[in-house]
């Protein structure tokens, strides 16, 4: 059935038969069908990390209704681009330490990269199902500063079709300045398929958001949220965070080690404690 699919929607790629609205909603339908068939099977981290890689596709970006600008494609190459690397990342269950592990079963995870550097890998549980969790995550991203200390605002730049948004993330100072005041410009790309869920992004460059006095801009990705029910208990939802961030400016590796392991941790108790309310 999947290359019957393909050949329906490299059909809509044609110019004469892209004003089909008929044809192109035949062709999200039988893809949301074919893709509902892949949510139905799920054992190990590379079975379900590659059918997020099969449903994740720039062919959706083909069915808006309005077609992108050159400008805005090259922002969805980007997040999705940022998807595909950090779900090879984690894909690779080799060479990962352990940073830290609290008491609730918390841990952060680690590993040296050759072309990205030192990432880092949240492993929590949450005592909330998946939609609670994606909709603070996504739908109310821009209160993040609200309950998360270590984020002072998040605010949406652009958002181009569904799945891809550009931020401005303003980060707090360290406790006694230890790490001082940074921002960040990324795109973000969320894919939510069946009962998996991928959040990711990276830094890019936004010609409206120049660098802002008083903040350094560091670069972050890729990097990338990973939202699935716990087997067996769909009330709870496991959450996996890849985090690789350049600080920039002068810092020990020490220091931006434990600051990075620390804010995972944190982070995950922040949020506990917004579902909570």
């Amino acid at each position: 059935m999947l290359p019957a699919t393909f050949k329906l929607c490299a059909a809509i790629s044609y110019r004469h038969l892209r004003n089909m609205t008929g044809l192109r909603r035949q062709a999200a339908v039988t893809i949301s069908q074919e893709l509902s068939k892949f949510a139905c099977h799920s054992t190990g981290p590379s079975t379900w990390i590659n059918q997020v890689r099969r449903r994740s596709s720039l062919l959706s970006s083909r069915l808006e209704e309005k077609p992108f600008s050159e400008m805005e494609m090259s922002y969805v190459k980007q997040g999705e681009e940022a998807l595909q690397k950090s779900l090879g990342i984690l894909g690779d269950q080799d060479g990962w330490k352990t940073e830290t592990v609290v008491d609730n079963g918390d841990k952060v995870l680690s590993k040296v990269l050759p072309d990205v550097g030192k990432v880092f890998r949240l492993e929590v549980v949450v005592d909330q199902p998946l939609d609670a969790v994606y909709s603070e995550l996504v739908d109310n991203m821009e209160q993040m500063g609200d309950w998360n200390p270590n984020v002072k605002e998040v605010k949406i730049l652009q958002k181009i079709g569904k799945d891809t948004v550009i931020t401005h993330e303003k980060a707090a100072a360290t406790p006694g300045n230890i790490v001082g005041p940074r921002d960040f410009v990324s795109v973000r790309c969320s894919k939510r398929r069946g009962s998996t869920c991928v959040l990711a992004g990276m830094s890019t460059k936004y010609g409206a958001m120049p660098e802002q006095e008083g903040f350094i801009r560091a670069e972050n990705g890729p990097t990338c949220m990973i939202l699935r029910p716990l087997p067996g208990s769909p009330s709870q939802t496991k959450l996996t965070w890849l985090l690789s961030i350049d600080l920039k400016g002068w810092l020990p590796k020490t220091i931006i080690n434990q600051v990075l392991s620390q804010t995972q941790v944190d982070f995950a108790n922040h949020l506990r404690g917004r579902l909570a309310r």
